[in-house]
C-alpha cells in the first residue's frame, strides 16, 4: 500500500511503498529501498536511510516523511554496501491526493537543506 511523502513544508513530493520503492507524484519510480536504505533508481547511488516512513539524507537529516511516523533524524549514518538493483516495478495507480497534514515541529537532527531532486542526485 502506498503512503504519501511530504517535505518540510507539507507539500506532497511522492509516494512510498514501505520497505520497497519510492515514486514521485507522476508515479515514476525514483528510488528503491533495501535493508533500511534508499537508493536512486536512476544512478544506483545511496541517497540515505529510511526509518519506517521517514526518508533521511546521507547526513541523517529528514528529507521526506509520512503521517503516522515519528519524524526524527539521526547521527551521520555509515554508508551501506550497495545492494543488487531490483527489477523495475510496475507503475502503480495514482492514489487519491491526501489531505495536507499539519506542519510538524522541527525534528531532532533538523530538516535537510536538499530538495527532492538534489536528494535523488547525490
Amino acid at each position: 500500500m502506498l503512503k504519501p511523502l511530504f517535505d518540510r513544508n507539507c507539500e506532497l513530493i511522492g509516494w512510498i511503498e514501505p520497505g520497497k520503492h519510492i515514486f514521485n507524484c507522476n508515479m515514476d519510480w525514483i528510488a528503491y529501498i533495501s535493508r533500511g536504505h534508499a537508493w536512486s533508481s536512476e544512478t544506483g547511488n545511496w541517497i540515505g536511510p529510511v526509518n519506517e516512513l521517514v526518508c533521511l539524507d546521507t547526513s541523517g537529516k529528514v528529507i521526506a516523511w509520512s503521517t503516522g511516523s515519528t519524524i526524527r533524524g539521526t547521527a551521520r549514518p555509515v554508508r551501506p554496501v550497495r545492494p543488487v538493483r531490483p527489477v523495475r516495478p510496475v507503475r502503480p495507480v495514482r492514489p487519491v491526493r491526501p489531505v495536507r497534514p499539519v506542519r510538524p515541529v522541527t525534528p531532532v537532527g533538523g530538516w535537510s537543506s536538499l530538495s527532492i531532486n538534489e536528494w535523488l542526485n547525490q
